[in-house]
């Protein structure tokens, strides 16, 4: 599951944080591996749906088996079911069971008793109706009732008609009886009739289809290897499919028909994403096949079913937008990592999420550092600390998680982004070879299986030799993380440097370390370990350092206080050649507002060129004649279309006509950010132009440009142009431009004297308002109030009386 996408972790602004995670948890109730009474031997499903009803008609024969101790009773996960037939096989016929069912579990009595590995198949002739389950989601997975009917009537115009399915956590069993949890595994065959025109997809082989004489056919779905049920998926639509190969095996793309075309472009680096994992775990892909779907208004980032991975529809971009970069490879990277860690062996309870979640979160920056370099795969790493960091309730929470509210509460950003960097920090202290060999370890001992944070430590101990419960003790089954007081003491002949653990909770950290003494380019190592509250290090020095680089590596989760001076920081700058090296001696001069920044606008990095821009275009100080030339140049010739956005953006701020040559050359690039830019950089410079460029380049823009016509027409348009800017607004993502965008709407409807055009866009901008937590539509409705009521007023004043009251009765 990738969270982050689905909660669109963004930050509107300093008030406002998007699908913030601040859980309380309890502490009277443990919550651990859900007892094995009977095991899921293997699932076999026959499906078919009705889209007025949006109802799915199942039925289902499962063969299961006593786990040890025998048993004359079965109990399964329903939820919200018509339950029509509970029987049992009996050679070739069935007998009635007797059973109770509460809605959500159905107790069936076996009529027998059964012994450990003794094998009994039950028959449940069924109705799921998902519409009618009262279902709780969270931040991370928005909705829980497991089946979804995107548009099934056709009602919705340019919506396309599908099914999907969502299990994660316990919500299949809302379509198909099952014990719903993650320590169980089973095979599986699914038969499902849909209508003809539609393509179908599940876990498995597609072993045959066959026509049936109402206009549907009914596909045949296999799957030989065991399984969660969490992890069976059914999808059902106008697809198109778009086919690639990886050593014989079939790698597919499900998109709607316009993005066939650039499938291959979004998701073409999957076989070799596979060839990597491959390689790093040292386990050939274990699954038949491998197919990605990407299902409209689905309820989270992304998911992991077995062979069939589920993708929001922001993952379909068009060649424009890939200009820019493909913004979903990360998660295409991330899910891919799960048919390892989460599929092949799966977390056996949801406390132990991590050997799942963390895992997923660490490939993306594995791939990354593999496919673009250190630097990459470093950003990614500082920008799960920082989100980890941002929150501090993040602190109280323990990795692996007995204790908590709900399950859903514990995908979260302590098992994402917490636990791939205190993976970065275990693969630094034993070494890539035996963090690489101690992962095959841990997926050959465990394959098929589910498995635990314990069985990750064993196999770690075993390759390396090494305890390391003090490691697991520290960052699996604890909380917090240390925060770091360094200072520096130079007498002659020796350098010392004290470190602080300053945190309040008690709890001290083991650190094992590197410190780096430089004496200009000339660079010394020590390892060395931070076991006390206070420790200090002495180390030989002829001559004084130049820099004393403590965690050379940059390794640590740790909130630092590194009293280090300017002239440090320059050195850093200069011969420290890590990613967060730079960053954090940028970050220096641009708090201390020194001239040094600029040299960031140099660095090899993209990511890097483009922060040093954001710090400079936040201090007005350093856009000096000379940084606008660097800035001039960067606008016309940088390699990167984001660097070269964000340039051109900081130029359109000066509204100097003089750029309105560079502004034209651009309005028409491919990428949407760059042109988006320019565009806004003729709104001062050639006002005029600027909106008949807007209203030229419309029908083509997304993203930024799309941003930024908007905003335009919107400031310089009429009422003509309503259906233009109701449409703009509509189409536009979520984020934290659209909060802007949201005004600029807001202000245009002041010229508009047609009610229900009115009422439209409202009712627009309070469904994008109402997609936010409690706590933020407060702060939201405060950025809103005097607009709302300016609004009111003008419609008043055109005579709409009834409108005008409707708006002022929205945000009191």
């Amino acid at each position: 599951m990738m969270k982050f996408s689905a909660c669109i972790m963004i930050f509107i602004s300093p008030l406002i944080t998007y699908c913030q995670m601040t859980d309380t948890f309890r502490k009277d109730e443990y919550r651990g591996s859900y007892p094995r009474i009977n095991d899921l031997v293997h699932t076999k499903l026959d499906v078919k749906f009705n889209y007025d009803k949006s109802y799915l008609y199942g039925k289902a024969w499962i063969t299961l088996h006593p786990h040890f101790y025998s048993t004359d009773s079965l109990l399964l996960d329903a939820k919200g079911m018509e339950l029509k037939e509970v029987s049992i096989i009996k050679a070739a016929s069935r007998s009635p069971l007797k059973y109770s069912y509460d809605s959500m579990q159905v107790n069936i009595k076996l009529g027998k008793l059964y012994k450990a590995g003794e094998n009994y198949t039950i028959y449940i002739d069924y109705v799921s109706k998902p519409d009618e389950v009262k279902a709780k989601g969270s931040a991370a997975i928005t909705n829980a009732k497991g089946l979804y009917f995107i548009n099934p009537k056709g009602e919705i115009k340019d919506k396309p008609t599908q099914i999907w399915t969502q299990g994660e956590t316990e919500a299949n069993s809302v379509w198909f009886p099952t014990i719903d949890k993650p320590n169980q595994k089973t095979t599986e065959e699914i038969y499902m009739t849909v209508p003809a025109k539609y393509v179908t997809l599940s876990n498995g082989l597609l072993i045959s289809q066959k026509k049936n004489a109402d206009g549907t056919r009914s596909d045949y779905w296999k799957m030989d290897l065991p399984h969660a049920p969490y992890l069976f998926f059914i999808g059902v639509g106008d697809y198109a499919i778009v086919k690639d190969t990886y050593k014989g095996k079939e790698v597919s793309y499900y998109v709607e028909k316009e993005y066939a075309p650039v499938a291959r472009k979004i998701f073409g680096e999957t076989p070799a994403m596979i060839a990597f994992y491959e390689k790093i775990t040292g386990i050939l892909y274990q699954w038949p096949k491998y197919s990605q779907i990407v299902g409209r208004d689905y309820v989270s980032g992304a998911m992991e079913n077995t062979t069939a991975t589920l993708h929001q529809e922001g993952a379909q971009q068009n060649a424009r937008e890939l200009v820019d970069g493909n913004i979903w490879e990360r998660t295409i990277a991330h899910e891919l990592f799960h048919q390892w860690f989460g599929d092949l062996v799966t977390a056996e309870s949801w406390s132990n999420i991590t050997v799942n979640e963390s895992m997923a979160e660490y490939s993306e920056m594995l791939w990354n550092e593999y496919r673009y370099g250190k630097d990459a795969g470093d950003a990614i790493i500082q920008e799960n600390r920082e989100t980890y960091l941002s929150n501090p309730a993040n602190a109280e929470k323990d990795l692996v998680r007995f204790y908590y509210n709900d399950k859903e509460d514990v995908f979260d950003n302590v098992s994402y982004p917490k636990g791939a960097t205190i993976l970065h920090m275990l693969r630094s202290y034993v070494g890539d070879s035996a963090f690489f060999k101690s992962l095959n370890k841990y997926l050959t001992d465990n394959k098929f299986k589910s498995a635990e944070a314990t069985n990750l430590r064993l196999a770690f101990e075993d390759i390396t030799g090494k305890d390391l419960n003090w490691f697991w003790n520290e960052w699996y089954l604890g909380s917090g993380h240390p925060k770091l007081k360094i200072d520096y003491k130079y007498t002659p002949n020796t350098s010392q440097v004290i470190v602080e653990q300053t945190q309040n909770t008690g709890k001290i950290f083991t650190l094992p370390i590197a410190i780096d003494v430089y004496s200009g380019a000339d660079k010394k190592r020590y390892n060395v370990w931070i076991k006390s509250r206070i420790d200090t290090f002495t180390f030989a020095t002829p001559v004084k350092p130049t820099l004393i680089n403590v965690d050379g590596d940059k390794i640590l989760l740790a909130e630092k206080n590194d009293n280090k001076s300017p002239g440090n920081y320059m050195q850093q700058w200069r011969y420290a050649k890590n990613y967060l090296d730079r960053k954090e001696a940028l970050d220096y001069f641009s708090a201390n507002k020194m001239a040094e920044l600029t040299e960031g606008l140099d660095d090899k990095f993209w990511q890097l060129r483009n922060f040093t821009l954001n710090r400079i275009n936040e201090d007005s100080v350093l856009l000096t004649p000379q940084t606008i030339a660097k800035i001039e140049k960067i606008a016309d010739s940088d390699p990167s279309r984001k660097v070269k956005a964000n340039a051109i953006a900081i130029l359109a701020r000066q509204n100097d006509k003089k750029y309105i040559s560079l502004f034209t050359k651009y309005v028409s690039d491919s990428s949407y950010s760059v042109a988006g830019a320019a565009l806004w950089g003729l709104v001062s410079t050639d006002p005029a132009n600027a909106y008949s460029l807007a209203k030229k380049y419309s029908s083509d823009s997304k993203g930024d440009l799309a941003s930024v016509i908007s905003g335009v027409i919107m400031a310089g348009g009429t009422e003509d142009d309503v259906d233009f800017i109701i449409n703009q607004y509509s189409s536009a993502t979520p984020n934290e431009e659209k909060l802007s965008l949201s005004m600029y709407f807001i202000e245009y409807l002041n010229k508009v004297r047609n009610a229900e055009k009115v009422k439209q866009g409202i009712d627009l901008i309070m469904k994008y308002r109402n997609n936010f937590s409690e706590q933020d539509k407060s702060y939201i409705d405060q950025i809103f109030k005097s607009a709302f009521n300016k609004l009111s007023k003008t419609q008043s004043q055109f005579g709409n009386k009834e409108i005008a009251e409707y708006i002022s009765k929205l945000i009191t």
